[in-house]
């Protein structure tokens, strides 16, 4: 299983709204079990629904997450994706974030977790119509110094994209996320978590 991004967004620079497919994909040659994809916004980037998907309760979002919406994907064909249409904001004064895990049906495990990754640009552009933002790019806000640039970490690839593996965990209100770097795996579990 994996997830993956557009590349670029355009948000409106008047109500701030952008609009983000994101997409689930069998890359195996079997059916996929039962499928739950969670999308999450951090920081300026606030996610204000997801068509066919239901909001995350406040108390159950990962710790620094502003948003989130669970969808159930249900079982995938081999070789098949499902795209979701995710509604957002995004505070062009600030550094925004998405998330994307897969997790098995109700149960908690997780299969695969996509960032949190950035969108962002080094050119704000505050009198054009929209700002264009890119995939893992973090966002330098327009002001006196956005002399900075910001590139994305590679044109056209899935930045923060991967299986679970990682081994820092840190505690969150819903689960766990075991995080290295910038990359970021969400666990929910039942009953307390272990503190590490």
């Amino acid at each position: 299983m994996s997830t993956e991004l557009p590349t670029r967004i355009s948000v409106d620079n008047k109500t701030e709204k952008t609009t983000i497919t994101a997409r689930v994909v069998n890359k195996g040659d079997a059916e996929s079990p039962d499928l739950r994809l969670l999308v999450v916004g951090f920081d300026a980037l606030e996610v204000t629904a997801v068509e066919g998907c239901d909001p995350i309760p406040e108390g159950k979002l990962p710790d620094g997450s502003n948003s989130g919406f669970s969808c159930a994907v249900g079982r995938l064909a081999a070789g098949k994706s499902r795209n979701y249409t995710v509604s957002a904001t995004y505070d062009l004064q600030g550094k925004g974030k998405i998330c994307l895990p897969v997790m098995l049906g109700d149960t908690g495990t997780l299969l695969w977790q996509q960032g949190p990754v950035p969108f962002g640009t080094g050119k704000p552009t505050p009198n054009a119509p929209d700002t264009p933002l890119l995939l893992g790019t973090d966002n330098v806000p327009f002001g006196p110094d956005t002399s900075a640039s910001a590139g994305p970490s590679a044109p056209g690839t899935l930045p923060d994209t991967g299986p679970p593996g990682r081994t820092a965990v840190l505690l969150l209100g819903g689960g766990l996320l075991l995080a290295a770097g910038g990359a970021g795996l969400w666990l929910t579990r039942r009953g307390p978590a272990p503190r590490h």
